[in-house]
This record gives C-alpha cells, sequence and structure tokens, in this order.
C-alpha cells in the first residue's frame, strides 16, 4: 500500500468534517423584542396519515405558542385522515382531484396557503411531531435571521432496521450544503422537506407552490425559488425543536421512502458538495476493502491500516449521527452494513429516475 493511496484516504475522511461541520439548532433568543403581534398559521398536508396526525396535533396543543390556525389539507386520503383530523378542532380542507401537472404535496400545500390567514406559515410534514416550544424557536429564529427558515427534524429511531436510513440522513443534511465549514458564505441547495417557515407575503411574492407544481423535490425547488427572489433561507437541525419518525411501517416502507426521490435529490446537490460527499462515501469505502485485502494476502501493515481507518470512520460517523438521531451507536460500529444499504437503494433509485422515469408512493404513480 502507497503512503499517497493513504494519504487521499486520510483527506477523504477529513472532507467529513468540511461537509457537516456545524449544525444550528433553533433557539429561542430572550434579548429580542418579543413581538406579540403577528399570527400563525400551521398547514399540514396530508395523504392516509391517520396514524401520524395524533401525534404532530396533540403536539401543537401542547405548544407554549398558541398558533392562529391549523389546517389540513387531505390529499384524497382513504382513510380516517379528515375525520381524525377535525377531533382535534382545526380546519380540514378535502381535496377531491389532482390537476394535471401538479404533484399531491405542492397542490396539498399550495390549497393551504390560500386558505392561511396568518402572518406566518409554518408548513409541516404528517410525520413530524414538535416539542412543546418548538414553534416559539422557529417564529425566535426567523425572525432573528430574517428570509425563511428550514428544518430537518431530530430522527427518532424505535426498532433496528430504521438505522438503515444512517447514509440517507447523514448525507440528505450534508449535501445541502448550508452545514459546511463555509456556511456563512455559500447559499444552500433549496430547503428541507419537513418543515418550512416563511412570511406569508414572501411565500405569495414567489408565487407558492404553484411556481414549482409538477417538482418532484418540491422542497429544494421552493428553497431555490426563494433565493431567487433574494429571500434568504437559512437551515437548522430539529434536535429540540421538531422530530419525526421516518418509514415506521417496516423495511418496504423503507426502500420505497429513500428511492422516490433521493437520487432526484443528488441532481439538485450543489456540485462543488455533491463530489465531497462522493469522495467521502469512497472514503468510508477503503477500510472495508483492505480487511478483505489485508485477510487475503494475511499482510498485517494492510491490516493495521485499515483498522485505523476503520476505527476513525466509527468516531466520525458516530459524532455526525449523534446530532441527526438517535442512531443506535452499532449503526456507526458496522457501519458497512447501512452504507451497502444506501449504495444499493441509491442504484435503485436512479434506475426508476432515469429508466422507469416513476416511481410509488402513497398509492400514487410520480412521473420524474
Amino acid at each position: 500500500m502507497s503512503y499517497i493511496n493513504i494519504i487521499v484516504h486520510a483527506i477523504f475522511w477529513l472532507i467529513g468534517f468540511f461537509i457537516l461541520w456545524k449544525i444550528p439548532f433553533c433557539k429561542k433568543h430572550t434579548s429580542q423584542n418579543q413581538d406579540s403581534r403577528f399570527s400563525i398559521s400551521v398547514i399540514i398536508p396530508a395523504r392516509n396519515e391517520e396514524k401520524n396526525l395524533p401525534n404532530l396535533l396533540g403536539s401543537l396543543n401542547n405548544s407554549t405558542v398558541k398558533v392562529k390556525e391549523v389546517i389540513v389539507v387531505d390529499d384524497s386520503s382513504t382513510d380516517l385522515t379528515s375525520e381524525i383530523s377535525k377531533k382535534y378542532g382545526v380546519k380540514v380542507i378535502n381535496l377531491k382531484s389532482l390537476p394535471e401537472g401538479w404533484l399531491g404535496k405542492s397542490w396539498a400545500c399550495y390549497n393551504g396557503a390560500n386558505a392561511a390567514t396568518g402572518d406566518y406559515l409554518i408548513f409541516l410534514d404528517a410525520d413530524t411531531m414538535l416539542e412543546k416550544d418548538g414553534i416559539e424557536k422557529m417564529i425566535s429564529s426567523i425572525k432573528q435571521k430574517s428570509g425563511s427558515i428550514s428544518i430537518e427534524p431530530y430522527h427518532k429511531i424505535k426498532k433496528a432496521y430504521e438505522n438503515l436510513s444512517l447514509f440517507f440522513n447523514i448525507i440528505l443534511v450534508s449535501g445541502m450544503g448550508g452545514f459546511t465549514i463555509l456556511q456563512n458564505k455559500i447559499r444552500p441547495a433549496g430547503a428541507f422537506g419537513p418543515c418550512l417557515v416563511c412570511k406569508r407575503q414572501d411565500y405569495i411574492k414567489i408565487e407558492g407552490h404553484k411556481s414549482i407544481k409538477g417538482k418532484v423535490m418540491e422542497n429544494i425547488e421552493i428553497g431555490k425559488k426563494f433565493l431567487r427572489e433574494k429571500i434568504p433561507v437559512s437551515l437548522f437541525g430539529g434536535k429540540g425543536t421538531i422530530n419525526f419518525r421516518m418509514y415506521p411501517g417496516g423495511l418496504k416502507d423503507v426502500v420505497n421512502g429513500w428511492s422516490k426521490s433521493f437520487s432526484s435529490g443528488a441532481k439538485s446537490t450543489l456540485i462543488p458538495v455533491l463530489i465531497l460527499v462522493i469522495a467521502w462515501i469512497a472514503g468510508t469505502i477503503f477500510p472495508i476493502n483492505q480487511f478483505i485485502k489485508g485477510l487475503t494476502s494475511l499482510d498485517l501493515k494492510i491490516l493495521i491500516v485499515a483498522t485505523a481507518f476503520y476505527l476513525a470512520f466509527i468516531l466520525q460517523i458516530y459524532w455526525m449521527s449523534y446530532r441527526i438521531g438517535n442512531f443506535s451507536i452499532w449503526a456507526s460500529i458496522l457501519y458497512f452494513i447501512p452504507m451497502i444499504f444506501f449504495i444499493i437503494i441509491f442504484i435503485y433509485s436512479i434506475i426508476l429516475t432515469i429508466f422507469r422515469r416513476r416511481v410509488s408512493w402513497k398509492g400514487r404513480e410520480i412521473k420524474t
């Protein structure tokens, strides 16, 4: 093994610190003048979300900040989404059809925003859940930053198979370009999907979700739209503010969920950041490859180098993971398992996107 090879892969390891250096979290700014003369509308696009909505709506009821209105937009659900929502006293909009050229979530968000009357709009996915002071932190943060803010929820893990999402989560948050060492000097690739907060006047200015109605990655595209209109987009991690449990329905949900849009998201990633992410992934493969090589050749030096790199990546991946979710430490120790899973699903996502040109999600076929 050459020293150049070792140095190159050491650089690949260091890239991991560059792409996911600091994740800011929403905070209450007590020194800030707390102006209560504003109103908040919460908009929840929902399709077959009867199991998730009680958690989110219950957390909204317990919020330290009372919102003006909560609007659940039922996107042609076949379950009890509307009935459960009404039990919580929220406004429900029932959509019966999807117009040509629109995708479901954008259509639901657009209808909810049109019905909203608050000064601030908070778009939340139905599978999220707020901390008690979550909205208070969101509004405090958007006032501090101005423009719009987007938050990637803290990933709550309950079953072992959910740890397979480890690499997807790391790459999702790092790929946006908002958490690099240069986070204050480069614009993010867009916004996160589960939580977006903006002023209603800014939403109207960009024509809302109507301007990106046919885009699979509506979150990235609406973030870009804000940026093109000179409206800043600030990214935050969800720890202490908002959390979710992704794909609790089993392994099939995990496969379908990530394959739905991950390759499309990769296309939208900032090119320099994408190159760095690919280099870092290549670096994680290096110690596995060297272990195999060292064992087959019985070369002690190769095994020592492989062990050193493997331990280095374990520590780095754990450092990354605990800030974005309560992933098991075993997911970091055995990181090659979620890494291989990521590579397989990513290739599958590319096949769906490029060749089949459609994916299936929540009972709908989505053209990519």
